[in-house]
């Protein structure tokens, strides 16, 4: 399972990596519009390059499908490690082919069933993108479509992961990896919840409390 951190911050990131819990970052515009809004994001890009070489999430303000293949090899010039974020949308579907052709890794968002999927890896993404939170709004469980998509690509060999973006908690991220997500995209207050559990810090009091109440060893004269 892998995780891909939803931040540009540099001390979140060097956490997650030090942890050995980072497997990639994910500086897309609602990410840069909330850390920060009036940065360059092809400055905010070529500074991750220097930083990592993890995988990079980026993508190009535009539906339109020629500004989408200028952009998308615009960002690989800028940071080779670039995945670029299209939208899956039948405009973007000609850019999305056209970047995968050229060898420019391309990861489909904004997919909500089975049928988008397969047509998103058809394309020729790597990655779908599954928004667990726009799914859920409409009271659909995203572990349903989450699997079925992982059960299709499997079946037909098809190399294109599954990944759900923005699991609520430690419980709807396990039932997303049973279902056969690959990769987890997360902020880092999301990710250092998972660390957590209604024990944990029971078990630290009673960790702490036997190590007290060890006999000092004497020291040899």
């Amino acid at each position: 399972m892998r995780f891909y951190l939803a931040t540009v911050a540099a001390d979140e990131i060097t956490w997650a990596e030090e942890a050995g819990l980072l497997d990639g970052i994910v500086a897309t515009p609602a990410v840069l519009a909330a850390e920060l809004p009036h940065a360059d994001p092809r400055e905010v890009l070529a500074e991750l390059a220097e930083r990592t070489r993890l995988p990079v999430f980026a993508s190009v303000g535009s539906l339109d499908p020629a500004a989408i293949v200028r952009g998308g090899k615009e960002l690989r010039r800028i940071n080779e490690h670039v995945i670029v974020a299209v939208p899956f949308v039948e405009d973007a579907l000609p850019a999305l082919r056209r970047l995968s052709a050229e060898g420019v890794r391309c990861a489909a968002t904004l997919v909500h069933s089975v049928a988008q999927a397969i047509l998103a890896a058809k394309a020729g993404a790597s990655m779908v993108v599954v928004p667990v939170d726009a799914l859920e709004s409409v009271g659909e469980r995203a572990e349903l479509p989450v699997r079925a998509m992982h059960d299709v690509f499997a079946r037909s060999a098809v190399e294109c992961d599954v990944v759900v973006a923005g699991p609520p908690n430690a419980a709807r991220f396990a039932e997303l990896a049973l279902a056969g997500a690959d990769a987890a995209v997360v902020s880092p207050a999301a990710l250092r919840s998972f660390l957590q559990h209604p024990l944990t810090d029971r078990g630290i009091d009673r960790f702490l409390g036997d190590v007290s109440r060890r006999a000092k060893p004497r020291r040899a004269k």
